[in-house]
């Protein structure tokens, strides 16, 4: 990983750094083809405009929910959007915002992603105001319907995992359909029609974004795309990785703490020994192969080579499909997808363990910037399903997707 050099203010005080990917290898699409190198992806084109600035005001309004998610409205404003071009910068800015503060880039990502469904359903952004979350998870005991109407389409039931609800405008939600499916809505959540429990939210980390339950009572819902859009569309997989940039740029700023402490440790004398070393070492493996992992996929995205469906309904579905089992057919976007968020996961979760181990408990118990980083990255990081994303990966490759 190519990094920023160290930033101070007057005083002497750490700023934040941005994250940024290493050049790899530029990959194309020719017409359903594999991808075929071409050479190296030149660096992305330079900081981000404000990035310094931006990292500065995300650091000082670190805990302050308004704040953080009036600053993603307007970085909503101008930061680029998966797939037009410019999708490493976005991953990089995601994991930049993220390695600040994890809370911050939890705050950052859904927003980002509602635009970006929104501009993929066809949806002019230009009138596109508040503050948006995406609400797409299932629970037992919780259904939503969407029922179509001479009113248009209304919306009934309760929608779990709902994460900072009360505070949002706006939301992309799916819900069940009269066809049987599920698909994607937009949704004004000041409708009187819409009423959010409070959060029994006890966990440690992301104590600032708890998710709850919320009930629709037929509140107006605008249809994006037609039933399995959401989930077919190629969009949902790069959504899916640029969660995972989030969980890598969690891992660099551990990371940075860890390198910190130990330079930090040898100021004063105590010279790192060969565990140490190694634990660097590794994590420094780690990092540089998932970097270069998200700008490959960056690369091919941007090319066209994963423009392909989303995410299909279930592996067996998949494996009934018939799908193209040619050694020369075009990459799925939701098996690089699991590729990507398995990677990364398991990454987050080897950095955590090393550095949680060599720095022991000390920094836990005192250090609250870093005590708060380890507890939101490892809630963080729960996202990814493990064996269950696995499993259906296992199912892609039986089928004959894999790139090996």
């Amino acid at each position: 990983m190519k990094e920023s050099s160290t930033r101070t203010d007057p005083a002497g005080a750490r700023r934040p750094r941005a994250v940024t990917f290493p050049p790899g290898p530029r990959e194309r699409g020719r017409g359903g083809s594999r991808a075929e190198a071409q050479g190296p992806v030149p660096p992305t084109a330079g900081p981000h405009p404000g990035l310094d600035r931006l990292l500065d005001a995300v650091a000082s309004a670190v805990g302050d929910v308004p704040a953080l998610l009036s600053l993603a409205r307007d970085a909503g404003r101008t930061w680029p959007q998966p797939g037009q071009g410019n999708t490493a910068a976005l991953w990089e800015l995601l994991a930049s915002v993220t390695a600040v503060d994890v809370a911050a880039g939890r705050i950052f990502e859904p927003h980002l992603d509602a635009l970006a469904i929104l501009a993929q359903s066809g949806r002019d952004l230009r009138p596109v105001e508040g503050a948006w979350g995406v609400f797409a998870a299932e629970g037992p005991g919780a259904r939503l319907e969407a029922k179509a109407g001479d009113a248009g389409v209304l919306l009934d039931g309760s929608k779990p995992w709902c994460s900072l609800a009360p505070l949002l405008d706006h939301a992309v939600i799916t819900a069940h359909t009269d066809a049987g499916g599920r698909a994607a809505f937009a949704v004004d959540l000041h409708h009187p029609g819409v009423t959010c429990d409070e959060p029994a939210w006890i966990a440690r980390g992301l104590q600032e974004i708890p998710s709850g339950t919320v009930h629709f009572n037929q509140v107006p819902a605008e249809q994006l795309g037609g039933d399995g859009w959401y989930f077919s569309r190629p969009g949902f997989a790069w959504g899916g990785m640029g969660v995972a940039a989030c969980w890598l740029g969690g891992a660099v700023a551990v990371s940075r703490d860890y390198r910190d402490s130990l330079r930090a440790a040898a100021g004063r004398g105590r010279e790192p020994d060969q565990i140490a070393f190694a634990s660097l070492g590794e994590i420094d493996r780690i990092l540089t192969s998932a970097l270069q992992y998200l700008a490959r996929t960056a690369a091919l995205i941007d090319d066209g080579g994963l423009a392909g469906g989303g995410q299909p309904a279930s592996a067996n579905e998949h494996l009934q499909s018939g799908g193209d089992q040619r050694p020369g057919a075009e990459r799925s976007p939701w098996s690089e997808a699991l590729r990507v968020r398995g990677t990364v996961a398991a990454a987050v979760e080897r950095v955590l363990a090393l550095v949680s181990r060599d720095r022991g408990p000390a920094p836990l118990a005192f250090d609250e910037p870093y005590a708060k980083r380890m507890a939101d990255l490892a809630l963080y990081v729960r996202q990814h399903h493990a064996q269950r994303d696995d499993a259906q990966l296992g199912a892609l490759t039986l089928k004959g997707e894999p790139p090996w």
